[in-house]
C-alpha cells in the first residue's frame, strides 16, 4: 500500500493526483472525510466495488453511501426534489448522507432495494479534491476492524490494510462519528442513523 501525509487543510495536489490515477486503474484507497476515514473506489468500477465488499466481509446487498464534489451534478446520480434540494443546500457540504431516488446512471450495485442511493458531500477538502479530479463520485463505507468498530488512528489502519488496499491519503487522527443519515425519498424527512451533524431540524 502507498502511504502519503496530507496536510488537511491545504492538501498537496500531487498525493491527489497519485490518488486518482489509482482509482482510475481500478484501485481501492482509504481516505479522510469530516467525520472518519472512508475506503472507496470509483462507482463504476464493478470489480473495485466487489474488492471492498470482500475486504469489509459484507455482501453485496450492504448500501454502500457515494462522495460527490458539489450539488452542481447532483440530477445525474439521483432524483432530487425541490424541498430535498433546500435541505441539502443548507446542510451540505456537512456530516450528512442523503438517502434519494436512484437515477439510472448510477450502477444497480449501488442501489438499495427500495431503488434508492446514499449521497454525500463531505466538509472536506481532501474528499472533495478526490472526487472533483477523478470526474466521478467516489464509494464510501467507514474503515472499520473485523468486529465492525470503526478505526481512527492512520497507523492502526494502515497496519490492517497494508496488503488489502492500494493507497492511503493520511490526514492524522480522525476523531468523528459516522455521518447522520437522512431519507429524504419520501415526501417527509425520515432520520435512518443519528450520527454526526445536528438533525434536530428533521425530529
Amino acid at each position: 500500500m502507498e502511504f502519503y501525509e496530507l496536510h488537511p487543510v491545504t492538501p498537496q495536489l500531487r498525493y491527489i493526483h497519485k490518488a486518482v490515477e489509482v482509482l482510475k486503474k481500478g484501485g481501492v484507497i482509504i481516505y479522510p472525510t469530516d467525520t472518519v476515514y472512508g475506503i472507496g473506489c470509483d462507482i463504476y468500477n464493478h470489480e473495485a466495488l466487489e474488492r471492498i465488499y470482500e475486504i469489509k466481509h459484507e455482501t453485496g446487498t450492504k448500501l454502500y453511501s457515494f462522495i460527490c464534489p458539489d450539488l452542481k451534478d447532483i440530477s445525474k446520480y439521483a432524483k432530487v426534489s425541490d424541498y430535498a434540494y433546500k435541505i441539502m443546500k443548507k446542510l451540505l457540504p456537512g456530516p450528512y448522507t442523503f438517502v434519494l431516488p436512484a437515477a439510472k446512471e448510477v450502477p444497480k450495485k449501488l442501489w438499495t432495494k427500495r431503488k434508492t442511493v446514499g449521497i454525500r458531500i463531505p466538509d472536506h477538502k481532501v474528499a472533495l479534491m478526490l472526487a472533483k479530479e477523478l470526474g466521478n463520485p467516489i464509494v464510501s463505507t467507514s474503515v472499520t476492524n473485523r468486529k465492525g468498530e470503526i478505526l481512527y488512528d492512520p497507523e492502526e489502519i494502515r497496519l490492517i490494510f497494508n496488503t488489502k488496499v492500494d493507497l492511503m491519503l493520511s490526514t492524522g487522527a480522525l476523531e468523528g462519528e459516522p455521518s447522520s443519515i437522512i431519507d429524504l425519498s419520501q415526501e417527509e424527512p425520515e432520520i435512518i442513523r443519528v450520527g454526526a451533524g445536528d438533525v434536530s431540524m428533521f425530529v
